[in-house]
């Protein structure tokens, strides 16, 4: 599934960020990267920012276009800040790891990042099906590339790994006792407790009544109300002398 997600580098710069985003990806467990119309190709700088992720730089794939990058794609996520100028649908962050996830069933899928300092332009920008925009905070919202990898793929990551926990079974249906039943506990209760001395007779009020406070708010299944009078019948029952 996860091999069916690219993240598409777009005229990125700098081969350090090129390493730090291959770095950001494997840890989420991405490996397809493509480098579009890169100004410079992956260096000993990408391979040492990589920090173990070089097969992911060794494996990347470098093409002139963003539609080669993107031809046999059946969704296109468009990294971006919120624009007036172009409205287009949009995302947040937790949304595209969504729909990223969840597509790869039907077809490959891109995720792409724009240049360090520009971005996307508004062409490329209308080649995606929606835009992302990480929500971050209003008065510093200054995200370098590799941190926006690494903040969209582990959102790819966490929606992943929820789809491979198993579906829990369907709990059985609780079954209540009846009104009837829950005032014959209450009764067998209450016998017990006069037998007990834990209540007088004359004063059996207070306490029961908060009691009874207490099954109703546990709201005993009719189960466990047996089990409760299996305990008041034990109680009664006289003990063998010693």
């Amino acid at each position: 599934m996860l091999d069916k997600i690219r993240i598409v580098l777009v005229n990125t710069s700098h081969t350090g960020n090129m390493g730090s985003a291959a770095r950001a990806m494997k840890t989420m467990g991405l490996s397809q990267m493509v480098l579009v119309d890169p100004q410079a190709l992956p260096d000993g700088n990408a391979i040492a920012l990589a920090a173990g992720a070089s097969d992911i730089l060794a494996n990347a794939r470098i093409v002139s276009t963003l539609d080669e990058a993107i031809a046999d794609c059946g969704l296109v996520i468009g990294t971006s800040a919120r624009s007036r100028t172009l409205s287009w649908p949009m995302l947040d962050s937790r949304e595209a790891g969504a729909r990223l996830v969840e597509e790869t069933a039907r077809h490959p899928v891109a995720l792409v990042f724009g240049r360090e300092r520009t971005g996307l332009t508004n062409e490329e920008l209308q080649k995606c099906h929606f835009h992302v925009a990480i929500p971050a905070n209003p008065e510093y919202s200054s995200l370098n590339l590799a941190m926006a990898v690494q903040t969209l793929c582990y959102e790819v990551r966490m929606h992943w790994l929820a789809q491979q926990e198993p579906s829990p079974e369907p709990a059985d249906e609780a079954v209540y006792p009846s009104a009837a039943q829950l005032d014959g506990f209450y009764q067998h209760l209450e016998q017990t407790l006069l037998k007990t001395g834990f209540i007088s007779e004359e004063h059996p009020g207070q306490v029961m009544n908060k009691l009874r406070r207490l099954f109703n708010r546990a709201r005993p299944e009719a189960v466990e109300l047996n089990i409760l009078r299996g305990i008041l019948t034990s109680v009664q029952k006289p003990r063998p002398q010693d």
